[in-house]
């Protein structure tokens, strides 16, 4: 692929509009997405140029049949010279204003057609390139917009998911698969805002408990070490309303609990629970992964978008 025809596609495409891209992994791929996105409107784009250029044939020729009309009635006047001063200087005057008049006129039409000569140029200099442009580069192309894609349709799941407003059914809570030492008992009335303090853990058995910094929010996460592939529960009754991969954050699983209040379950292994998909205390959603570094989930509580102090909702 030319490097003019890269120049020159981006301005004539400037207004081709990208998602806006609200995490930081879509602000690193902000170079490559005006190209990802053109990738599968190529041919597209190329009839809609040979389009413009045959609008700008026409167009050039009305500006030149109309430059040619002005000329010759600027040149009829201009041979008339001093011929109107026998009128009178009244008649000298308006002559000399319409002559005036019509060469300002005949500069613009020029240089508009000017204009339209060296825009025709470019668009057929850039019909041909993308009409050049090898298989290989083409697919290419699509490959990148087809990521591009991808990840915004993610990256907005993962916002969505904060928006919705469920209600829960009632419902008896069942507290399978626990630990044998857990305690069964009823969620506390007040829905999840009164978990606050004396929330279960999401995973069982031992792990070591940090508090972080949320990765996407203001407020406090807990970081829990565990074994990987070890199970991760659902930690009050809701409903999934996320559940995929998502850069920085590794498979993800976000549960809504009603009221605006959400948990997020990230760094999994792999995910066990699918979107729309209702959740009773205890229930597997997945299974721990890793940091990167070391094997662990990353845990938030949140009120709508904002992450709020996890770690008090846990009495630590």
């Amino acid at each position: 692929m030319s490097r003019s025809l890269l120049a020159l596609g981006l301005g004539l495409f400037a207004s081709v509009a990208v998602a806006a891209p609200s995490g930081e992994w879509l602000a690193r791929a902000t170079a490559s997405a005006e190209l990802g996105a053109r990738a599968a409107e190529l041919d597209e784009e190329s009839q809609k140029l040979k389009d413009q250029l045959d609008d700008l044939k026409r167009e050039e020729l009305e500006t030149r049949a109309l430059t040619i009309a002005r000329g010759r009635a600027y040149v009829r006047l201009a041979r008339a010279g001093l011929m109107p001063l026998s009128e009178g200087l009244d008649a000298l005057a308006a002559h000399a204003s319409r002559l005036e008049r019509l060469r300002r006129a005949l500069g613009r039409d020029l240089a508009h057609e000017r204009q339209i000569v060296t825009r025709r140029l470019d668009i057929s200099r850039a019909i041909r390139e993308l009409d050049e442009m090898k298989p290989t580069e083409r697919d290419a192309l699509a490959r990148a917009r087809t990521a591009i894609v991808a990840a915004e349709e993610r990256d907005q799941a993962f916002l969505r998911a904060f928006q919705s407003d469920w209600t829960p059914t009632p419902r008896t809570a069942v507290y399978g698969a626990q630990p044998p030492s857990a305690r069964l008992e009823q969620p506390r009335p007040g829905g999840f805002a009164a978990q606050r303090g004396r929330l279960p853990f999401p995973l069982a058995g031992r792990a070591e408990v940090q508090k972080v910094q949320s990765p996407t929010g203001d407020g406090k996460a807990i970081f829990m070490q565990s074994t990987e592939g070890a199970p991760v529960r659902a930690v009050y009754p809701g409903r999934v309303s996320f559940a995929d991969d998502y850069p920085g954050l590794g498979y993800t699983v976000i549960v809504e609990h009603g009221d605006h209040f959400y948990t997020v379950s990230a760094h999994l292994q792999r995910i066990t629970v699918q979107v729309g998909e209702e959740l009773e205390t205890g229930q597997r959603i997945g299974t721990v992964g890793s940091d990167g570094q070391k094997p662990g989930l990353l845990f938030e509580v949140r009120s709508g978008q904002n992450t709020v102090n996890t770690p008090e909702w846990f009495g630590i």
